[in-house]
């Protein structure tokens, strides 16, 4: 056995397949793109100086490395186990989605609300059931919305569900909750 292979079979962790392809394809996605988003001056005395220089060695670098890594892997085709890691990469995105729901929500029901049900959510998504956790998201959602809006004053719209309020109390509503 080789030593270059004897290093391959111990260095081989699951995952590794994918995410070259993947690597090798972003490259080859940036790469195509490079004359879309940078320019080339054509009065420009030098060729270091170029807009399109130096993010284009960059990107043809990454290609090429990731070419090669990929042409002296011993096994190319995913298996199982690289299934299996690309999914644990995925989980994470889970939370980018219960984020997006809130963002896209507070405008409707309320800052307030919104972050006390979103701590709420994320409590029980992560498996807490006793009462104190949740005292502890609806405090913190207290604590988020007083800071925010009472101290930093960030102007987050008013919620479409005081619409129907009084005017007095819509006005409260919309600039402390």
């Amino acid at each position: 056995m080789s030593i270059e292979s004897d290093l391959q079979a111990r260095t081989r962790v699951a995952g590794q397949a994918p995410f070259i392809l993947g690597a090798l394809g972003l490259s080859l996605l940036l790469l195509s793109q490079i004359t879309t988003q940078t320019e080339w001056i054509a009065d420009s005395d030098s060729l270091a100086a170029q807009p399109r220089f130096w993010p284009g060695v960059a990107i043809a670098l990454m290609v090429c490395s990731f070419a090669l890594h990929f042409w002296l892997m011993r096994r190319r085709r995913p298996d199982r186990l690289d299934w299996v890691e690309v999914w644990r990469w995925l989980e994470p995105l889970e939370y980018v989605l219960w984020f997006m729901a809130y963002v896209f929500l507070v405008p409707i029901v309320g800052f307030l609300p919104m972050s006390i049900l979103f701590g709420f959510t994320l409590v029980w998504r992560l498996g807490y059931r006793g009462a104190g956790y949740y005292w502890a998201a609806f405090f913190f959602a207290i604590g988020m919305v007083a800071l925010f809006k009472g101290l930093l004053g960030v102007k987050i719209p008013g919620a479409m569900i005081y619409e129907p309020l009084p005017a007095p109390l819509r006005s409260f509503f919309i600039l402390y909750l």
